[in-house]
Formats: C-alpha cells, structure tokens, sequence
C-alpha cells in the first residue's frame, strides 16, 4: 500500500480521537483499512506459499495449507 495512503488512514484516525468525522470520512476511512488489511492479508498468503519446513533429516516440505 502506498505511504501516502497509510498516512491518510493515520490522520483519520487521529482526527476521529479528537474531532470526529464526517460521513465522507468514515467512508474513506473504513474503505482504506480494508484495502490495507487485504494487501497484509495477500502479503502473508504469499509469505506462506513459500515456507518450507526443514526436517532433521535435511528433507523440506512446504507448507500445507490448514483445511
């Protein structure tokens, strides 16, 4: 996610602990912290997909994914 858009989120916030916010606002707010959770989401499903476990014996085995 690009700093710009975590700085916004962060002066949203702050204004919301403070001031409050308009309607237009809390949209924007709310519309870019889900952006942000699933870029972290997507940032660890990929992390994830290129874990490997490595076993005593010197065998790896990728990650499976939990049902």
């Amino acid at each position: 996610m690009e700093k710009h858009k975590i700085d916004r989120i962060n002066e949203l916030s702050r204004k919301l602990k403070t001031h409050g916010l308009t309607e237009e606002e809390h949209l924007e707010r709310k519309a870019l912290h889900r952006e942000y959770v699933e870029e972290f989401k997507n940032g660890l499903r990929n992390t994830l997909e290129n874990t490997y476990i490595q076993r005593p014996d010197g065998t790896r085995e990728k990650v499976k994914k939990k049902k």
